[in-house]
Formats: C-alpha cells, sequence, structure tokens
C-alpha cells in the first residue's frame, strides 16, 4: 500500500542519515574490511548465539578463494566502517549470511541486510534475495517465507527414526505456517 512503501522509504532514510553505504565485492574487498567485519560478527555472535563459531581466518579465507562471489556491504561513519552485512552471489541468488554493528542505528540491519541486498540483486539481474531465517521481521519488507532444506546422516538407526517421525509432524507445521504467513505478506493482494 502506499503507507507502507512511504514508511519504508522513511525508514531507508532514516537508516543512512550520516552514513556511507559501499557495495564490495572481489579485490575491492581488502584485509581492513575483513577486520571490521570480523569485529562486527563477534559482537553480533556473542549477543545472539553466546559463541561465534567462525574463525577470524575463515574470512580471510574466504576473500582469497571466492571473493568475486561476495557481497560485503558496508556502512560508513566518517569513513569508518561501522556495521556490515555478507553475503554470498550465486547463480540467480543473493543469500544474505551474517551481519553485526559496533553502533546502534536505527533501521540499519534492515538497510544493509534487505533493501540494499535488494538493490544489488535487482542491479545484478538475480531472480531472488535468501535472507535466512528468522522470518517475522523480514515479512513486512517484503521477504516471503520459502521452504528450504538441509541433510544430514544420523548413523544411529533408533535416532534417525526418531528424527523421521519429527520430520513428519514438523512439515505439516511449517507448511501450515508458511501458508499462514504468505497470506500476510505486504503485496497488493488480486481479487
Amino acid at each position: 500500500s502506499s503507507a507502507k512503501r512511504k514508511t519504508l522509504r522513511k525508514e531507508r532514510q532514516r537508516a543512512r542519515q550520516g552514513l556511507e553505504i559501499v557495495h564490495l565485492t572481489g579485490d575491492a574487498i581488502r584485509p581492513e574490511h575483513w577486520d571490521a567485519f570480523w569485529t562486527f560478527y563477534q559482537d553480533t555472535g556473542s549477543r545472539k548465539w553466546g559463541q561465534p563459531y567462525l574463525t577470524r581466518a575463515f574470512f580471510d579465507l574466504i576473500g582469497e578463494r571466492m571473493a568475486d562471489r561476495i557481497l560485503l556491504i558496508l556502512a560508513l561513519k566518517d569513513g569508518k566502517p561501522i556495521a556490515g552485512a555478507l553475503n554470498f552471489i550465486g547463480a540467480n541468488t543473493l543469500y544474505g549470511r551474517y551481519w553485526g554493528c559496533v553502533e546502534d542505528v536505527p533501521f540499519l540491519h534492515f538497510e544493509l541486510c534487505y533493501y540494499q541486498a535488494i538493490d544489488f540483486a535487482l542491479a545484478r539481474g538475480l531472480a531472488r534475495v535468501e535472507a535466512g531465517a528468522q522470518l517475522g521481521h523480514k515479512l513486512v519488507r517484503g521477504y516471503a517465507p520459502v521452504a528450504t532444506w538441509s541433510a544430514h546422516y544420523i548413523p544411529h538407526p533408533d535416532f534417525r527414526r526418531a528424527v523421521a517421525q519429527f520430520l513428519a509432524q514438523e512439515r505439516a507445521a511449517v507448511s501450515h505456517d508458511r501458508e499462514w504467513l504468505s497470506s500476510r505478506t505486504p503485496f497488493k493482494k488480486e481479487e
């Protein structure tokens, strides 16, 4: 609706106020960018997950081996990075994976992780942006729920059966949730 579009424009404007937003890929990502992002990752990981699991060397390694498949979005204040979002560029999808900051700026998380990712995907001709789990705050910003899959090998037969039984019930609940959430996206409904 017009009101929601207006609200999102204001949110984006407020998030960017006094900041420079940069998109870095390939050779433009330098060690000092990874240093900043490592700090962001440690802060968010410590607050949300308890113990960040990636190492600093991991970021150097992905920067060395797949820099052309990485989009690092940074928010700079007076030329210094204060927040960032790490994305991986697929054949037709941008995968948002990590975010962090050292300064709290209202709506900046949404700007870097969602809006800037969408802008980049559109500019690159990518079909979609996959922003990860935890849908609530993403739904109102245009991210509809989609099914995802994972594959795990569970060697113990009894445990494997228990997990399979649980997953059968979980699939039905997830399907129901997806249907309900999909009906609540901010997009205009066709009558």
